[in-house]
């Protein structure tokens, strides 16, 4: 061998090039709300569906989002301890009742939002019941508590509703309404800079004047239990138990927690937030108690709790955006469905370049891209989207969406597992 000559073992070696990571920071999410909003201005400036970004649909949107932001947030408590809650519409269902009879026994609508959070958690208590006690499958269990919803308030309401004056079988009388409050001082300009319809200036003022004026308190009350449920389940020793009971319940209770406890508590929790979903139908969205109130909302939050990838935040999305689709197909229908198929295609175009560069994913871009281009197609062959479509719309973005983000999640590890105390030893 010549002196010059490098030996296989004297060769220097290349360290494996580690994957790099996407990390959501605070700057990133700023950025993707900022190009969001570009989005839906060019849009709205394209199309002219002036609803995209008016201050009644974003309000409207606000509020239809919260009862399924509130489902979705009880199925995470549920689900971080490792217990699958299909049964957030039934526990929903028992809060719509609970909160219409609360508010309307005490004549105070506070009372009705103690009452519904009391009628969903004791659905969950008798989930955790089945599911954890008994060892009952949990979709089993869930599957039951939504029949038991059902009936139990149907019952209930022909043995107290349709006593009443202005009630009925299937109703209750009207029922007080929690307060509305806005922010002082910005309304009226807000609302003359929406009216000029200039690109970027008036879309930012109709979402902003949507998001600061005539918000219910209970509202507000909704979206502080975001913020307060992550810090609870990811901050304090408190969350790290319960979560440690839906990834290893073995490895925890050989650590000395009580699992039944923690599984038991998130439970009744799941449901007192489904509970309180429910009593938001019944006390804010509507003026009154009405049977089939819910309309599959305790689903829909489910999913938008998957689509978050078990997080607040992203369920926080998740039910922002569902709220959002159903309150464009509810206020003018068609058109402003129709525009929406352009900003769904510039989107999905987005996704398909991100998987081609980013990613390397050459097929799953084709795929990705062919689909922005049929939606494209669609919106440039069409005029409006016949109504018999636009009320399936919500429904068609759940499943768009976690189709979409069904490669990136990952659920607790023993969501699910049957668990049985002493396994341990």
């Amino acid at each position: 061998m010549s002196e010059g000559a490098v030996t296989l073992s004297e060769a220097p070696l290349e360290e494996p090039r580690k994957p790099v990571r996407f990390r959501l920071t605070w700057q990133v999410l700023l950025l993707a709300l900022g190009g969001l909003v570009v989005l839906l201005s060019l849009t709205r400036a394209v199309t002219g569906a002036v609803d995209l970004t008016s201050a009644g649909a974003i309000n409207a949107a606000v509020a239809l989002a919260v009862p399924i932001g509130l489902a979705g947030l009880g199925g995470l408590w549920s689900e971080r301890a490792g217990v699958v809650n299909i049964g957030l519409e039934g526990m929903m269902i028992l809060g719509t009742w609970c909160g219409a009879w609360g508010a309307i026994h005490f004549a105070n609508p506070w009372a009705g939002v103690v009452a519904g959070a009391i009628g969903g958690a004791l659905g969950g208590l008798l989930h955790a019941i089945a599911t954890v006690t008994f060892g009952v499958d949990h979709i089993i269990s869930g599957v039951a508590i939504n029949i038991l919803g059902l009936g139990v308030t149907q019952f209930l309401s022909k043995v107290t509703f349709a006593e009443m004056p202005g009630g009925g079988d299937s109703q209750s009388p009207p029922v007080p309404k929690p307060g509305i409050v806005s922010l002082p001082w910005v309304g009226d300009p807000l609302a003359t800079l929406e009216a000029k319809q200039w690109f970027l200036l008036s879309d930012v003022a109709g979402i902003l004047r949507g998001l600061t004026t005539n918000v219910s308190l209970f509202t507000i009350l909704a979206i502080l239990l975001i913020p307060l449920t992550f810090y609870a389940l990811w901050r304090t020793a408190f969350g790290l138990r319960l979560r440690s009971c839906g990834e290893r319940p073995v490895a925890a209770e050989s650590l000395g927690v009580n699992v039944y406890f923690y599984k038991y508590v998130a439970v009744v929790v799941s449901g007192a937030l489904a509970g309180l979903g429910g009593a938001f139908l019944s006390l804010v969205a509507a003026s009154a108690y009405r049977e089939g109130q819910t309309g599959g909302r305790g689903f829909i939050g489910l999913a938008a709790m998957i689509f978050g990838n078990w997080r607040p935040g992203g369920l926080a999305a998740g039910a922002t955006l569902f709220g959002y689709t159903d309150a464009l197909q509810l206020r003018r229908g068609g058109e402003s469905v129709h525009a929406l198929l352009l900003l769904v295609a510039i989107l999905i175009a987005g996704v398909a370049i991100y998987q081609l560069v980013r990613q390397n994913r050459t097929r799953a871009a084709l795929i990705t891209g062919g689909a922005a281009i049929a939606v494209f197609v669609v919106f440039a062959l069409t005029d409006t989207i016949p109504p018999q479509f636009t009320s399936v719309t919500p429904h068609i973005t759940t499943l768009l969406v976690l189709s979409l983000a069904a490669q990136r999640l990952r659920p607790p590890a023993a969501d699910g597992v049957p668990y049985r105390r002493g396994q341990a030893k």
